[in-house]
């Protein structure tokens, strides 16, 4: 399966525009095979199929790359870590905290930086209106945390002045958007996932100055 993936994830990156080194990519089929075998027990991801889990975990996570900002990066709701351990192993120097409230989710997150050393990752298991780090972040994304309205509401306290939102989305979120109401500045961007034929969007959104 390794070398099946290898393929994948070789082409997918290609298409995407992407430079990993060999190192790099290395460090992201093993977090593939870590998240897989940690799966049968603790129920990390939906996704069983391992044929799918290139395009839906890895080429999706780094379908954003392009468009994180500054140094310090919140990963809300970061679950099994996506999208922040691949895009932390893509971007080195760059800072990444992964925060989850499940202790399952953060004790795999743990032995995950363990084994592939990310220096440049924090874990946290908190939740997100109780955690107030001594540092504000730059970007704060999310796969799967909550509505846009929430997640602006519950993480504001954590964006540097400056900083932005980065809402990974399927389809544009059109009855979300309506409901921030103003105060925001929203862009809407396209991503592109091979192996993926739904729609997927990137929402960046700065408080309005």
């Amino acid at each position: 399966m390794q070398e099946y993936w290898g393929e994948q994830l070789e082409q997918g990156l290609a298409e995407m525009g992407i430079a990993a080194t060999p190192d790099q990519q290395g460090l992201l089929l093993d977090y593939l095979a870590l998240l897989q075998k940690w799966n049968r027990a603790f129920n990390l991801t939906a996704v069983r199929d391992p044929r799918k889990m290139v395009s839906r975990q890895l080429l999706d996570s780094l379908s954003i790359l392009h468009l994180l900002e500054g140094e310090r990066i919140l990963d809300v709701g970061s679950g099994a870590g996506l999208p922040g351990i691949p895009l932390s192993i893509l971007e080195p120097l760059r800072s990444f905290t992964l925060l989850d409230t499940n202790s399952k989710k953060t004790r795999f997150l743990r032995q995950a930086k363990l084994e592939l050393k990310l220096d440049n990752v924090e874990i946290e298991q908190a939740r997100v209106e109780g955690f107030h780090p001594p540092r504000l972040f730059d970007v704060i994304t999310s796969r799967a945390f909550a509505s846009l309205p929430d997640m602006l509401a519950l993480t504001r306290h954590l964006l540097v002045p400056g900083g932005c939102w980065l809402a990974m989305k399927g389809m544009i979120p059109r009855a979300e958007l309506e409901s921030l109401g103003e105060g925001y500045r929203v862009e809407i961007q396209p991503l592109v996932v091979p192996g993926e034929s739904g729609q997927r969007h990137g929402i960046l959104i700065r408080p309005a100055m």
